[in-house]
């Protein structure tokens, strides 16, 4: 790190790190060093935690405890849950690239003069509250919005379909409140490519395919990446498009979550259902870190 030229020394350097150090120690660390803990805790009667160690908030997850003579029964409920919100995430994670990849394409090829006002277009619908998005996209999609109005007066259909409260809705959600998590690492990364290779190989007659396959796509490759993650992750951990556009009816894990700390006061299974979700998240990354790696060994 140098100013106008100079080498900063390394205590001056340490010292600048401090704040961001300390941002992150206070609220993500402790915070999850307390999540942690009430997770190996007993539940309250109304709510909070008994100091007293415990596992069932763990065993919960897995089994389910008979009342009359305390055996476990292995219950796949929650496994459910969780498969339900990856397969949530995948799906919305795979929309946004069919979608993302050529929007981004379509606004880096652009004149420079206009590239600002399409990012503005794709950005300017985010500067709402998710929540009143969200809100939103339920009027227009309920039996009685102007989707179903439309269909009817059109004559594609002669009864309402059935979109609102379902996982079809869940999914188009998750789809319209990440989608510019994606576009954008797509657009910085297609920005940057250089065009002049297309036309190289267009000389070499590679056809379309072709040359997005062996010639765009790797390099673009860490823009899809870092915007799949960006739409992946928050959309496991997504609590307000289940909620209002499921009807809580199919459970997702934000929504478990949020009920062990609200109604069911649940607090270590709440706790122990973040952990697990966590774990899960951060094994996934690192494996995927490890696999990149190689994968960069390998080609040098």
């Amino acid at each position: 790190m140098s100013t106008g030229g100079t080498l900063l020394p390394p205590g001056l350097q340490r010292l600048l790190l401090l704040p961001a150090l300390l941002t992150i120690l206070l609220f993500l660390v402790v915070p999850l060093g307390f999540v942690l803990v009430y997770s190996f805790l007993t539940p309250g009667t109304y709510g909070g935690v008994v100091w007293r160690f415990s596992t069932d908030a763990y065993l919960q997850f897995l089994f389910e405890r008979d009342l009359f003579d305390d055996s476990l029964t292995f219950n796949p409920a929650y496994l459910q849950i969780y498969a339900r919100s990856f397969l949530q995430a995948a799906v919305a994670t795979v929309s946004c690239l069919v979608v993302g990849l050529p929007t981004a394409y379509f606004i880096a090829t652009r004149p420079p003069a206009r590239r600002q006002a399409w990012l503005l277009l794709v950005t300017v619908p985010y500067w709402v509250n998710l929540l009143i998005r969200t809100v939103s996209m339920l009027f227009l999609i309920r039996d009685e919005g102007p989707i179903n109005a439309a269909l009817l007066a059109l004559g594609v259909v002669d009864r309402p379909l059935r979109i609102a409260y379902t996982d079809f809705a869940i999914g188009l959600g998750l789809f319209y409140s990440y989608l510019p998590f994606m576009v954008l690492p797509l657009y910085a990364a297609i920005e940057r490519f250089d065009f002049r290779l297309v036309d190289a190989a267009y000389d070499l007659y590679a056809d379309r395919w072709t040359i997005l396959r062996k010639v765009i796509l790797p390099v673009v490759r860490p823009g899809i990446v870092a915007g799949c993650l960006l739409v992946f992750i928050p959309s496991i951990g997504a609590f307000i498009a289940p909620d209002l556009l499921g009807g809580g009816r199919n459970l997702m894990i934000g929504n478990l979550i949020a009920l062990q700390f609200q109604s069911s006061r649940n607090w270590p299974f709440g706790s122990a259902a973040a952990i697990i979700l966590l774990t899960i998240v951060l094994l996934a990354l690192l494996l995927f870190a490890r696999q990149q790696r190689r994968l960069g060994e390998a080609r040098g």
